[in-house]
């Protein structure tokens, strides 16, 4: 009997010490936004041959572990070392090559001149400041042949994340199948693209200096009481959402369609509505305002009491780490009060 139970231990400890599943690893936090096999969505296509030619391993370990503050790509500070390596080779895999090596000596170069061209060569793109493209590489008005959107060269993130020497090979062989060209064939010189380095190299004296640290809503749910009954509350919802130039969908049982028809609770009722142009411009910053829009308020009864409820668009901007969609949760987030305050004054 102590023999099977120290071979039982053995077993568990030896699960318990198992390598990490880089497959799973990818799955469960990278896929929803690279795609099941990296070929892109929200997220940049990893599995691009050229970007694995110019990304070393050490990029990618620091992509993951900083992310891109402010933008789509969020951090995984918890990650372990183990899991880092694990994730990173499920990727390199996709590549069928070793990974590049890139010394991390500076590049020497003029980041004035750099800036210049930078102005001719790179600002249409990427931002006359390095602030990157607008939107998540999701477009509604064309075919997604070229999904990626330009990064940000002047975020925290990518400047921890990449050594001079793999800006510099990016710019002289540049990505094929996305917008990157090879600056060498844009008639470049190798020092023209040394400078352009050195001036991208400038953003990280500035780079996150003058943002204030992001505050993170206590408030998830915006839940106010109503001094009117259920029934009540509901009319003076519809007049005001339309009131706010949004259009009211539909009025519903919350339970619709999760319980038995006709067990629906009378007592939960959600009104859905919508400004459709307001709809459009945020699905084009960021395609995931779709898990929370059209607009949605619940009113709900319960021992007496009626309570007007709604997620809060601030805690969702927090989550989605996109800084160009703050502004927009923050016109919904007011939409919201505005339209329960009118209901419940």
């Amino acid at each position: 009997m102590r023999l099977i139970i120290l071979v039982l231990l053995s077993s568990i400890g030896v699960a318990a010490l198992a390598a990490p599943d880089g497959e799973q690893l990818y799955t469960r936090h990278c896929a929803t936004c690279h795609g099941d096999k990296g070929g892109g969505g929200v997220g940049v296509p990893l599995a691009l041959p050229t970007f694995l030619e110019s990304a070393d391993d050490d990029f990618l370990r620091k992509t993951v572990r900083h992310g891109r503050p402010g933008r789509v790509m969020p951090a995984f500070p918890k990650f372990s070392d183990a899991q880092l390596d694990a994730l990173v080779g499920y990727i390199r895999a996709w590549s069928g090559k070793p990974a590049p090596r890139f010394v991390a000596t500076p590049v020497k170069a003029d980041p004035v001149h750099g800036k210049a061209l930078f102005a001719t060569y790179c600002a249409a793109c990427h931002g006359a400041n390095g602030e990157g493209g607008k939107g998540t590489g999701v477009t509604f008005s064309r075919r997604r042949d070229l999904p990626i959107i330009a990064p940000a060269l002047n975020n925290t993130g990518f400047l921890k994340a990449a050594t001079d020497e793999m800006i510099r090979h990016t710019l002289l062989y540049g990505r094929i199948g996305t917008p990157m060209r090879s600056f060498l064939e844009q008639g470049l010189s190798e020092e023209d693209i040394s400078d352009l380095v050195a001036y991208v190299r400038s953003f990280e004296k500035q780079a996150g200096d003058s943002k204030p640290a992001r505050v993170v809503p206590e408030e998830k749910i915006i839940i106010v009481e109503s001094p009117y009954t259920l029934e009540e509350t509901v009319e003076n919802l519809k007049n005001a959402i339309v009131s706010q130039n949004f259009l009211l969908i539909r009025t519903d049982l919350l339970e619709h369609g999760l319980v038995e028809e006709g067990k629906e609770s009378k007592q939960e009722v959600i009104l859905h509505f919508c400004n459709f142009k307001f709809l459009y411009d945020a699905l084009a910053i960021d395609p995931r305002v779709g898990l929370f829009l059209p607009c949605r308020v619940t009113v709900v009864e319960r021992e007496g009491k009626v309570q007007v409820m709604t997620i809060n668009p601030l805690y969702l901007s927090h989550l989605f780490n996109n800084e160009e969609l703050d502004e927009a949760c923050k016109h919904m987030h007011g939409i919201y009060t505005a339209i329960i305050e009118d209901a419940t004054l």
